[in-house]
């Protein structure tokens, strides 16, 4: 925003306004003094639960003047507000934070500090509680305010959470190569308005035509840099425990933090297993091997879980977790609407609708010895996911999956391997 010399000079001569902050930086010593971290973050959030903005740290609002920021102390003023946007506001920010020049009443040139904030995806507390921006100030959220908000970016509101624009992301961002992919011989349709159709793009609060998070995670080559819990972390463990001190370093076999497009996710999380598993070998009518897991169930269940997890929940990431006697898959989120863990195998329902349809749309690759599935693409409509999960892991092991929730925030499968 204002990102433009003149544009910014232009807004700071008209002083502070629904997108601008002016804040004169105060020391003692070596540490930032003024503005206080409680007020700095409360400033911040207020932006991002709103429609965004700036604050120029370095400018006196008052008088409008640019008193700018000593330069061998710009590092301290940068870090000092990056700071504040991890420690002080609940989920921390990820402003734009730059350091640039600007022409004081003198005419010298003064250096000063500009944090970008976005409109955020999210519903951010800062010390002053949930606050936000109205003309040239923060004001708390009354409740029934503070409640349409957490329900419009969230799961809960009439427009789902993955067909929520995603702010500070462009059509130039999502690449050709992955939203072609979506064309049909029948599709006649230019770039804005296949993307629209397949609600991987919709027009933002102001009518501008922006990704949404279905968009972002399904064609984009890194959906971290907008969404950053969008990965799958997987470790795998030498034996059945987390225990470093029985087998010393390495006590992980391998781990990987594995991003990109949600496809090229779940064929990767298949690799990771598929490379990390142990296959024994035994004689009965013949020699035949036996995987620790069925790479078919395993498929499904990291399928199921990119697309049902839920990304509104910030910070928490997909956890994939192999050990000796056991693969472990950790997705945020409970279970959609009135489901239980005893019904998931009887009933369907999908939180994330748009990523649902898309994965229904995307070819399986053939290249890929690991993704054992019978399917042409990623998801089908019948819902037989979790029956194949428990009945092939069931043959193969002997015992049937577990599902479990921990509290109402993440979803737990655990697949057992063979034993003797």
């Amino acid at each position: 925003m204002f990102d433009s010399r003149k544009e910014l000079l232009d807004k700071i001569r008209l002083g502070e306004a629904t997108f601008l902050e002016l804040k004169e930086v105060r020391f003692s010593g070596r540490k930032v003094r003024g503005p206080g971290r409680d007020e700095l973050a409360d400033e911040l959030a207020a932006f991002a639960n709103s429609r965004g903005g700036v604050c120029l740290l370095g400018v006196e609002d008052r008088l409008r003047e640019i008193v700018g920021v000593p330069v061998d102390r710009l590092d301290t003023v940068v870090r000092f507000a990056r700071e504040v946007c991890m420690d002080s506001i609940d989920p921390p920010l990820s402003p734009v934070i730059d350091s640039l020049w600007l022409p004081a009443t003198t005419g010298e040139e003064l250096a000063v500090v500009k944090v970008d904030v976005q409109r955020s995806l999210f519903v951010h507390k800062s010390p002053g509680g949930y606050l936000q921006r109205v003309g040239d100030a923060k004001r708390s959220m009354s409740p029934q305010y503070l409640a349409r908000l957490f329900q419009h970016r969230s799961q809960t509101g009439i427009i789902r959470f993955d067909e929520q624009t995603v702010p500070g992301a462009k059509l130039d961002d999502i690449s050709p190569d992955l939203w072609k992919r979506f064309q049909t011989p029948r599709t006649g349709d230019a770039r804005d308005g296949l993307l629209s159709k397949l609600r991987m793009a919709r027009p933002d609060e102001l009518g501008t035509l922006r990704p949404t998070v279905a968009g972002v995670l399904m064609a984009t080559d890194d959906p971290r840099r907008w969404i950053p819990n969008a990965y799958i972390q997987a470790v795998a463990y030498r034996g059945n425990q987390i225990r470093p001190e029985a087998f010393g370093d390495p006590y992980q076999l391998d781990a990987a933090d594995i991003s990109g497009p949600l496809d090229v996710q779940i064929a990767n999380a298949c690799h990771f297993v598929s490379k990390n598993m142990k296959t024994a070998a035994f004689k009965y009518q013949g020699r035949r091997d036996r995987p620790q897991f069925d790479l078919t169930a395993v498929f499904e269940a990291i399928v199921n879980s990119v697309a049902h997890r839920d990304y509104s929940l910030h910070g928490s990431k997909i956890r994939l977790r192999v050990f000796g006697d056991r693969l472990e898959l950790y997705s945020p989120g409970g279970i959609p609407n009135t489901m239980t863990v005893e019904s998931l195998v009887h009933l369907q329902s999908s939180r994330n609708d748009v990523i649902t349809s898309l994965l229904a749309k995307c070819p399986v690759p053939a290249d890929g010895p690991e993704l054992r599935t019978d399917r042409v693409t990623f998801m089908d409509k019948r819902g037989e996911g979790v029956r194949i999960i428990l009945d092939y892991s069931e043959r193969l092991s002997g015992r049937t999956p577990e599902y479990r929730l921990i509290g109402e925030t993440e979803l737990v499968l655990t697949i057992f391997a063979p034993t003797g």
